[in-house]
């Protein structure tokens, strides 16, 4: 007994000698004062993410999925991603509920022009460190792109698409009236001339087509206030409202114009009959100029029966001021507290990359936000495409700080009184401008 201890003791004491040689050895050759721990040969867990959008249709469901499924062949074994739908506008209540509760989905397409604003109130992920390691991701996208999304001068979330806005206008009706079909009005009052010439009416004296009126939405009065302000939005560079400017004003006289003319019954009996598809105002031949965002054109290649169209820059004031358009987008952010902020930056990433960003234009017809691949040699060879890209440089997105986040609930109302003459252009804007810098004042802006 006392030979099998002594044996046993020996041996122990050997182990142990060994070890703490070991160990000396591993802490003096890492530079370390403590031993390193042993590396498991375990496999490392494959991360699951949530990623949410909007896109349901039969159109665009496919597509992104496409997308998904190329990303997580790449990455077999260590991401997958799971699509989540939910339809638009629920999608992003839903997802504040989501964060709120410390459950957020890890991914989410949301809208571009309140990236800041949900900054500001702590509902995405700051997402300077990875943008720091991987340094040419902002170089993807022009630079005013990249500054929307931006809050104290750090990136909350990566641009995914964006639009424009430009006049789309039907060839055939312009040879109809002896216009040049190949020659669109550049400047506002040129296009109210070339409209009039547009307009067809019955033996009765009612309007069968409009040749063009700003009150179909598409380029609204507020973004036409804008283009005649130089392309300058409702707050100045330093966050301030600038509603009330000489140059809003005009232009919201140049909208009533159009009503004074054509009248406003007649614009509301076109407006009541409008439609998608075929029904659209447009493709009906109702309509003889309509300002549309580039996948418009879609709409006119399915149901548009092989019309003629022509695609313009929106009008400016006067030579040289500025074919200034309305633009927005999508982003795809990390929300807020989401349980893998590296896997879900790696997956951002792709989804902005030049391979996704090139096969969603090309199936979508949409203006994305990567330039190398919104100028990809298949998409420029469209010339409708290509117009829209060249327009791009002329389009401003319009984003609204913390302060002035609920400006449109002031601003809208006063559009409205001053398109249904309860205003006067001057009194409306005047208003807004007082009750959005009350806002801003209010909100410590």
């Amino acid at each position: 007994m006392k030979k099998g201890r002594k044996t046993v003791v020996a041996a122990l004491a050997l182990t142990l000698t060994t070890g703490m040689l070991l160990s000396a050895c591993s802490s003096k050759d890492n530079g370390a004062a403590s031993p390193t721990p042993a590396v498991s040969s375990a496999p490392k867990e494959k991360v699951v993410l949530d990623f949410w959008t909007f896109w349901g249709s039969e159109t665009r469901r496919p597509i992104i999925e496409k997308i998904i499924n190329d990303f997580n062949q790449a990455h077999q074994g260590t991401i997958e991603v799971k699509h989540t739908y939910y339809p638009y506008g629920d999608i992003w209540t839903k997802s504040l509920a989501q964060t709120a509760a410390g459950n957020p989905p890890d991914v989410i397409i949301n809208s571009i022009e309140e990236t800041g604003l949900r900054a500001a109130k702590k509902q995405n992920t700051n997402l300077a460190q990875f943008v720091a390691k991987d340094k040419d991701v902002k170089d993807r996208f022009r630079s005013d792109l990249w500054d929307t999304v931006l809050f104290k001068n750090d990136p909350y979330a990566l641009p995914f698409t964006t639009d424009t806005r430009m006049m789309f206008y039907n060839k055939a009706a312009f040879r109809e009236v002896g216009l040049d079909p190949n020659k669109f009005p550049t400047t506002w009052d040129e296009l109210e001339q070339v409209a009039m010439k547009l307009d067809k009416k019955d033996a009765s004296g009612k309007y069968t087509r409009i040749g063009y009126a700003p009150q179909f939405a598409g380029f609204d009065a507020k973004s036409i206030a804008v283009n005649f302000d130089g392309g300058k939005g409702f707050l100045d560079e330093k966050g301030k409202a600038s509603i009330n400017t000489p140059a809003k004003i005009e232009g919201y006289n140049y909208v009533l114009r159009y009503a004074d003319r054509i009248g406003q019954k007649n614009l509301d009996e076109f407006k009541a009959a409008f439609g998608s598809k075929e029904a659209n105002p447009f493709i009906a031949g109702k309509v003889a100029i309509w300002p549309d965002a580039v996948t418009f054109q879609t709409q006119i290649r399915d149901f548009g029966n092989g019309m003629e169209v022509g695609v313009a820059p929106i009008p400016e004031t006067k030579a040289g001021a500025g074919h200034w358009s309305t633009g927005g987008g999508f982003v795809a952010e990390i929300p807020a507290g989401a349980k893998h902020p590296q896997e879900s930056w790696e997956f951002i990433k792709y989804l902005t990359d030049v391979q996704a960003q090139t096969y969603w234009a090309l199936k979508n017809y949409d203006n994305v936000a990567n330039v190398k691949a919104s100028n990809d040699p298949e998409l420029i060879k469209d010339p409708v495409y290509k117009a829209s890209v060249d327009n791009l440089k002329d389009t401003r997105v319009y984003t609204r700080p913390a302060a002035a986040a609920d400006m449109f609930k002031m601003i809208d109302p006063q559009n409205d009184a001053i398109l249904t003459k309860k205003k006067t252009p001057k009194e409306g804007l005047d208003q807004a401008q007082k009750d959005v810098s009350d806002l801003i004042a209010q909100n410590g802006g």
